[in-house]
């Protein structure tokens, strides 16, 4: 199986992806991409969440002309997150057409699945190949079983039917997948791209189609990997399944970036699909978002709701201010807090976070310990317990991540 470590690094603007970088978080508007203004607040929602690369349809002149302004507009914000144009049918046709579009792009996605039909399919998927060579542009060669090939398919299909012992359908279209990726990675080398300028995705909505696919493109190619579940559903279906997809193959060491998939809510927001890929990648110890904050699930023992507020509000609190703290406070991502709710785990799980609090649950004295470093610092009582626990927090972080230029100007 191959390690992520041992996969060839792409740089997509300041970002590497592949090469034993650390799992980049990317993203996807799903805004007109003609409509400048409202994709370039999306965007920068996106990017302020944390996307470190952001996906935007171009589907059609109006939207390729646009992409050069939302990228001017983005720099001028202060946010440089790279642009990755997602093409489909007529890419080869936007990008000649739209020479401002094809230089502001960071990275082009070509679906190899519509990228042209019979004759014209190698003609036009080289056409963009020559593009991204022309500009010094990486690609994203993704293939999604909705869009398969089916020259290809049924191809692989005749063959199988010539097997002594033929494959089920399904390891077919898996297999059809697989080669897709890799004739088409191929055929890009052949034309003159770089195997450091090539990623690979192969795309289904299923968790143990996905698991194998991965594993198998793995063991077959050195590429840069992205993963994600496609069409994963809403809500906490949607959740689910990517994280146990991906999970399973970031824990084998599969996968150099990726996306969560998820439908959104009416009037939702989009920038839950980066909040979860952070989780995910941060839960599993592979990086640092956000300070931790543990909270215990609640009992019998703590009736009172004070502490799941309490633990919210931090929460929310941090995850608020790290776009900020991020350039003020080095290192406050590593940052672990705990707010337990009774004092049976509570005073453990304190010791062992940097900042803790043990509330008193029910039917014991409302009085709580705050532990500091796996010391005792003091203990809080009455009505304010929730507002002094925070800005005790907030002066832990200044005093711990701080600089001294900072210190010394307030």
């Amino acid at each position: 199986m191959l390690d992520r470590r041992h996969t060839v690094g792409v740089r997509i603007g300041d970002v590497v992806v592949g090469g034993g970088a650390p799992v980049v978080v990317q993203s996807m508007t799903n805004t007109d991409t003609a409509d400048i203004d409202s994709t370039v607040r999306q965007v920068a929602s996106l990017a302020r969440a944390g996307s470190e690369l952001v996906r935007i349809t171009v589907d059609r002149d109006e939207a390729a002309a646009a992409v050069p302004h939302i990228r001017d507009r983005l720099m001028a914000l202060g946010v440089d997150v790279p642009l990755i144009g997602d093409f489909h049918y007529i890419g080869h046709k936007l990008l000649a057409d739209h020479p401002a579009c094809a230089e502001a792009l960071a990275k082009y996605r070509i679906n190899p699945g519509n990228v042209g039909f019979k004759d014209k399919r190698d003609k036009q998927f080289g056409q963009m190949i020559e593009t991204a060579i022309e500009y010094g542009k990486p690609v994203r060669i993704g293939v999604n079983w909705g869009s398969l090939d089916q020259e290809l398919l049924t191809r692989l299909m005749d063959e199988n039917a010539d097997r002594a012992e033929p494959w089920s359908a399904a390891r077919v279209q898996r297999e059809a997948i697989i080669q897709s990726a890799l004739l088409s990675a191929e055929r890009a080398e052949e034309i003159g791209l770089g195997r450091d300028r090539i990623i690979l995705s192969t795309k289904v909505s299923q968790v143990q189609d996905l698991i194998k696919v991965y594993e198998e493109l793995s063991a077959r190619a050195d590429y840069a990997l992205h993963l994600g579940l496609t069409e994963a559903g809403m809500g906490s279906k949607g959740i689910v399944a990517s994280s146990a997809a991906l999970g399973i193959l970031l824990q084998q060491g599969i996968g150099d970036t990726i996306r969560i998939s998820l439908t959104p809510e009416p009037g939702g927001d989009r920038a839950l699909e980066v909040q979860v890929a952070q989780q995910l990648l941060q839960t599993m110890g592979f990086r640092q978002f956000l300070p931790v904050v543990t909270a215990c699930p609640g009992c019998g023992r703590t009736t009172s709701t004070v502490f799941q507020e309490l633990a919210k509000d931090i929460e929310g609190h941090l995850s608020a201010s790290m776009p900020e703290w991020r350039e003020r406070y080095p290192g406050v991502e590593g940052l672990k807090v705990a707010v337990m709710g009774c004092i049976v785990n509570g005073p453990g799980e304190s010791k062992h976070a940097d900042i803790g609090i043990s509330l008193p649950g029910t039917g014991e004295n409302p009085a709580a310990p705050v532990f500091i470093d796996g010391r005792k610092a003091t203990t809080l009582r009455g009505p304010g317990i929730a507002e002094e626990f925070k800005q005790m927090v907030a002066d832990y972080i200044e005093k711990k991540f701080g600089s001294e230029e900072s210190s010394a100007a307030e």
